[in-house]
């Protein structure tokens, strides 16, 4: 039997990988961040661990880091994010371009029109 190995991200390398979106963030200057930063509730829904992070988007940057699996119910964030394991990971280490996720449908966004 053939087995295939299937790529998939832990929890740990997902944190880390919101840590380096997060620095990014943070590397703006808090002038522009306060030009451009809406303040919102963020849900990133990760299928293949089962697992949905929670946080908020602020001019400080992505606060109030949670997860949690993916069945048990929370609040609906404003802005919910569909995406992989490996391309969330990939998205914040840059090897994998965000707008391109988008484009290819890699990554869903559900958000409301001002966002």
């Amino acid at each position: 039997m053939i087995r295939h190995h299937v790529p998939m991200s832990s929890i740990d390398a997902c944190l880390a990988g919101i840590d380096l979106l997060n620095e990014r963030i943070l590397e703006q200057p808090e002038t522009e961040r306060h030009r451009h930063v809406r303040e919102r509730s963020i849900g990133i829904e990760v299928p293949d661990l089962a697992t949905v992070f929670h946080m908020r988007l602020t001019v400080d940057g992505l606060t109030d880091i949670t997860h949690h699996p993916t069945d048990r119910s929370a609040p609906r964030p404003q802005v919910r994010i569909t995406v992989t394991s490996d391309d969330l990971v990939a998205i914040a280490e840059k090897r994998l371009s965000a707008k391109t996720s988008l484009l290819t449908r890699r990554v869903k966004v559900e958000a409301g029109v001002s966002d």
